[in-house]
């Protein structure tokens, strides 16, 4: 039986050659199924490779007829309508944890650029204001991690990596999340507990619609003056509008961005001296896109085979 797949994320090539070893790959390049491909060839498809923040609606699912798994690359899975694909019989697979430690990685740098003002400084060297000895307003002295409290909010593989580096720099860290986990933090039942207590808030948790502006101008006043906003996780977990002006106006002190409620995007109301800003790039290691394709590989290799998935979601 056929093992093709149609790949319907746009994906650099690169990403795609290990995969396309094993399999017959449909590349659409991004672009919508049904002005890439013939309907007889979409009505064979069986399997379908995305990026599982791209919405896949069951208008989509219903362009290929015998569709049967649908594979993400990554971890997440928000953009997948899954009461579409429970309904018509589509099984979901993801890699998880194959990316934790590169986001993981990025959220520190992230946070420790938004801690020590790093763009402000490298900017106050490149222009020669540190030669001339020019006023440098931004670059007075900031408070460190060593004593700071920091707050992870979603404490999954990736929240756990994050936690585990930020004690490494001594700061004092708790976590929220839908449940409490064997880990040694301490757990707050409720957000804004956790909000109030910290002054780093790194956002670390699974987007869905129970999370989708979880953090609003209301907690955003709660982490306050001193306070510093990390988000590795999802755009939607914050509610973007309310994160700028809390930027411009002082509610609090900085933040530090891999990920925006529209992307690709150049989000210029963000534009600013106290945000670090990076291209949804969390996970873009070498070491996570050989993780992340072995997972591809192995779900795929199970769908053809006949076989359970590897990496299920469980529907």
């Amino acid at each position: 039986m056929s093992n093709e797949v149609l790949v319907y994320s746009r994906f650099p090539k690169k990403l795609l050659e290990r995969i396309g070893e094993c399999f017959a790959l449909l590349n659409t390049q991004g672009k919508p199924p049904g002005e890439t491909f013939p309907a007889e060839v979409l009505g064979e498809v069986r399997a379908l490779l995305t990026a599982g923040g791209q919405p896949l609606d069951g208008a989509v699912m219903d362009l290929m007829p015998r569709l049967e798994t649908i594979v993400c690359y990554g971890t997440g899975y928000d953009g997948i309508d899954l009461a579409a694909a429970r309904a018509r019989g589509i099984t979901l697979g993801n890699s998880p944890a194959a990316n934790a430690a590169a986001v993981a990685d990025l959220a520190m740098t992230l946070l420790l650029a938004a801690v020590r003002r790093m763009l402000p400084a490298d900017q106050y060297v490149r222009s020669g204001g540190w030669e001339a000895g020019a006023p440098a307003p931004m670059l007075g002295a900031p408070h460190g991690l060593t004593g700071a409290r920091l707050g992870v909010y979603g404490m999954g593989e990736i929240g756990r990596k994050i936690a585990l580096r930020a004690s490494a720099f001594e700061a004092e860290v708790a976590y929220h999340s839908r449940s409490r986990h064997d880990v040694p933090f301490a757990y707050h039942a409720d957000l804004g507990s956790l909000v109030d207590w910290c002054d780093l808030l790194v956002i670390a948790v699974r987007a869905g619609a129970e999370t989708r502006h979880a953090i609003d101008a209301a907690l955003l006043r709660r982490l306050g003056p001193r306070g510093i906003l990390v988000n590795i996780a999802r755009g939607s977990v914050v509610d973007e509008v309310a994160l700028a002006a809390a930027l411009k106006d002082g509610t609090i002190a900085a933040a530090g961005l891999d990920v925006y409620e529209t992307e690709p995007c150049r989000p210029d109301q963000l534009d600013l001296p106290n945000v670090v800003l990076t291209p949804h790039i969390g996970g873009h290691t070498l070491d996570a896109h050989q993780a992340m394709q072995d997972c591809v590989i192995a779900n795929l290799s199970a769908f053809f085979a006949d076989r359970p998935l590897a990496y299920p979601v469980a529907l």
